[in-house]
């Protein structure tokens, strides 16, 4: 169900923004607008939804009006033009107290720096969105405290930011945001700051946590490696226009331009796309209505020797070999199903290719790929390989 929309939403920073929109519109770049009208172009046309539920990765490189444009969801930042809708409420007309109630109950902002209050405890911290909202003492405390305790921080509760790591306040600043209890997070570059093994580990804790509450994330990152990690999908942004909008098997099969495609050149395809994107279509043989002479003529026009075994509904029950096939046809059977073997590996549509690599680096036999008993594909290590070279080569020769 959606839960944001945004339509046609520009901010222009500086005086003649008409000018410097009729510049845009013509396809000049922000350096260029910034030099004739002295205004500058943080967002243009930003057109997209966020469903319910969804980690939403906004990314881009310094400068792309990435951050510029999660603070114009919330109104930090006052829109030039566009529209801004939260659950079906244009949150672009409200006036200041609506906005403010909005911003309460609605939506929690977890910033790059943290934003802990030096003097304040851990608990004092996590309790002030509350706080600000005018709970009473004992209840903000309770919830401050599961916030806490979801975040695996209440041990902690009564030190001072300055006594935790990096990694600790960034996670004091998540649960002061859940705290809340916000339909919508807002995070910007929030992991940016931590070392790469902390930032791993806080993408873990991230993606656990929304399996739990289930909250709408927006999130904002220059690093396409975490982009591809945790989003359920992906905008890419530069010079303050969206350049692509999809998932992270969608950009990285389909890249809309040369510029999408220059961010693609260091990422490892294995760890993102999934084994639908490179199966193929599987030769079968129906174990009940074929027969070995069926199988091995099938062998024969295909050059395989190797068949996956179906039933009429098309559910995996194995495969037979050209030698199994032959041997059964001299015996004079009518049926291949006393000849089919089980011992094929099987995995989901889903699976990262990845996750096969070692698999099917030792198997003798292509992997079935299942889904719920049918079958939908096979995997070929041939395929595989060849597929994830050719996708850095395409990458290369397009940039």
């Amino acid at each position: 169900m959606e839960k944001i929309r945004v339509e046609h939403v520009t901010k222009i920073f500086g005086k003649h923004t008409s000018q410097a929109l009729k510049l845009v519109e013509q396809g000049k770049g922000k350096t260029e607008i910034l030099e004739k009208t002295g205004a500058t172009v943080g967002v243009y046309d930003a057109n997209f939804t966020v469903n319910e539920g969804e980690i939403f990765v906004i990314m881009g490189l310094s400068g792309s009006g990435k951050s510029t444009l999660i603070r114009l969801l919330n109104r930090l930042i006052e829109p030039t033009s566009g529209d801004i809708f939260i659950d079906n409420e244009n949150i672009s007309t409200m006036n200041k107290k609506q906005l403010q109630a909005v911003r309460r109950e609605k939506m929690s902002m977890v910033f790059q720096n943290f934003g802990l209050f030096p003097h304040r405890t851990i608990l004092e911290n996590t309790e002030y969105g509350l706080e600000v909202r005018g709970l009473a003492k004992e209840e903000r405390r309770l919830k401050a405290e599961k916030a806490l305790q979801n975040a695996g921080l209440l041990a902690f509760k009564d030190q001072y930011p300055s006594q935790l790591s990096g990694g600790m306040q960034q996670r004091v600043g998540l649960a002061r945001a859940l705290a809340n209890d916000p339909e919508i997070l807002l995070m910007d570059e929030a992991f940016s700051a931590l070392d790469p093994l902390i930032r791993k580990d806080m993408q873990d804790e991230l993606l656990e946590l929304q399996a739990r509450v289930q909250k709408t994330i927006i999130f904002i990152t220059h690093d396409l490696n975490e982009a591809l990690r945790i989003g359920d999908r992906i905008a890419i942004m530069k010079d303050g226009k969206i350049m692509q909008i999809g998932t992270g098997e969608e950009i990285l099969t389909n890249p809309a331009n040369n510029y999408v495609r220059t961010f693609l050149e260091d990422v490892d395809r294995s760890k993102v796309l999934t084994v639908e994107s490179v199966m193929v279509r599987p030769m079968t043989v129906n174990i009940e209505s074929d027969g070995p002479k069926v199988a091995l003529q099938r062998m024969r026009e295909e050059e395989i020797s190797v068949l996956i075994a179906v039933d009429k509904k098309r559910q995996f029950k194995g495969y037979i070999t050209a030698s199994d096939a032959l041997e059964a046809a001299k015996k004079g059977e009518k049926s291949v199903l006393p000849f089919v073997k089980e011992d094929m590996p099987c995995v989901e549509p889903t699976t990262l290719i990845q996750e096969v690599l070692p698999i099917i680096s030792d198997s003798p036999t292509p992997i079935a790929v299942v889904d719920q008993g049918k079958l939908r594909g096979v995997l070929i290590r041939g395929v595989i390989i060849e597929s994830l070279a050719s996708s850095s080569e395409e990458v290369t020769s397009n940039a």
